[in-house]
């Protein structure tokens, strides 16, 4: 298939995003790493916080049917203690994020992960805590990179492409079933697919850049060493087992991804330097 017809269903794509109309704003400060992207927003930041107050309690409600629920004190209190430093620092991003109903558990599970939800809903596995052995610091990096996410209301963003995707598709249907012969319902799915390619999967990678520059100044403010993010990901490089090429991947390469944190982890270690020097 030409690449011209590819360029023709991207702009498709592009003219059905713009059709749904363009609520842009800025969700958090540009604090000093300078994040400073404007967001396209089409769902509301109540109905998002809604949902996932709904969707945290439901996952922590299943963890503790089945004992995997903060089955160790010690994990809890480190990851909480980590916690409390942290979000104190959210206010250089967002004034309102220190308020916010914060909830913070440990799920045994041998996953490396560790997630954020909107309002401040936090989940670290044991699997990343054991398996990689991380120092308070590096705990710290994981957990203000999903912080991060909170922060810029990433979750509230994805929603907001997919619905202007959807309506891209729509549009674009009937033209290229129209171009190909081919039934609308099918040309809708290409539209789809090339939209996800072109538009959805980049601005994953964006946001997860902008998680990992907040997240190592949060984790500079609160006193944690940020240099720890580059560690983390050099161990977690290590044990990743064969990525998918960049352009098709909703994270960058861990390559890619440590030479960005060098940058920035010399940008936040004066804030890094002036916490340890606070009593």
């Amino acid at each position: 298939m030409s690449s011209r017809f590819f360029r023709q269903c991207r702009l498709v794509v592009l003219a059905g995003v713009l059709a749904t109309g363009c609520a842009t704003t800025r969700t958090t400060g540009r604090g000093a790493v300078g994040v400073e992207r404007d967001q396209t927003m089409l769902v509301s930041s109540a109905e998002v916080d809604r949902s996932a107050a709904k969707a945290y309690q439901e996952a922590m409600r299943e963890a503790r049917s089945k004992n995997l629920l903060n089955r160790d004190p010690r994990q809890l209190e480190r990851v909480r203690t980590v916690a409390n430093r942290l979000i104190p620092a959210t206010g250089a991003f967002r004034r309102d994020a220190p308020g916010w109903q914060w909830q913070v558990n440990v799920v045994s599970s041998r996953e490396l992960n560790a997630w954020c939800m909107p309002g401040g809903k936090l989940a670290v596995y044991t699997g990343l805590i054991e398996q990689l052995q991380v120092t308070d610091d590096e705990l710290a990096a994981v957990m203000g990179h999903e912080i991060a996410h909170a922060l810029r209301e990433h979750g509230r963003e994805k929603a907001s492409q997919a619905v202007g995707l959807n309506v891209a598709a729509a549009l674009g249907g009937a033209l290229i079933g129209a171009y190909l012969g081919i039934d609308s319902g099918l040309g809708q799915s290409m539209i789809g697919t090339v939209g996800d390619l072109a538009f959805m999967r980049p601005n994953s990678r964006e946001m997860e850049q902008e998680a990992d520059r907040i997240g190592v100044e949060l984790a500079a403010r609160a006193g944690y060493d940020p240099a720890a993010a580059i560690t983390l990901w050099e161990k977690m490089g290590r044990v990743a087992d064969g990525q998918p090429p960049q352009w098709l991947s909703t994270h960058p390469s861990h390559q890619s991804r440590i030479a960005d944190l060098r940058i920035y982890v010399q940008r936040v270690q004066p804030l890094y330097l002036a916490a340890r020097r606070s009593p």
